[in-house]
């Protein structure tokens, strides 16, 4: 069954367009790893400063392979700020959260209200 890893950013107000803009720019970075199932980026709404990194994966390998490979990769050569140094973390600090999923559901028809 397919896990999931939530990473969990702490993001100051000021910092939210900053953080956006950069997966804006990362768009389509993950979607083409062996194992990838969905990505999503949620905003909060109220009462955090928290943004959920939401990516689903085959399995566990599938996870590791990419943290190892293009994850690592990207964050090791990413974006050059002015005068050729790495812009500063839009995030203040992150937590990685993990899931099995062990049920599922999806729309089944109907109409829309």
């Amino acid at each position: 069954m397919s896990v999931v890893k939530i990473n969990v950013l702490n993001v100051p107000g000021e910092q939210r367009e900053v953080l956006e803009k950069r997966f804006a720019s990362r768009a389509h970075a993950v979607e083409n790893s062996d194992g990838f199932e969905w990505f999503e980026l949620l905003r909060p709404v109220e009462g955090t400063d928290n943004y959920l990194v939401y990516t689903r994966w085959r399995d566990e390998e599938s996870f590791q392979a990419w943290m190892e490979g293009p994850m690592k990769a990207a964050h090791q050569g990413g974006g050059q700020g002015e005068g050729g140094e790495r812009p500063k973390p839009a995030a203040s600090g992150s937590t990685l959260w993990s899931f099995e999923v062990v049920q599922q559901a999806g729309r089944t028809g109907g109409q829309d209200a």
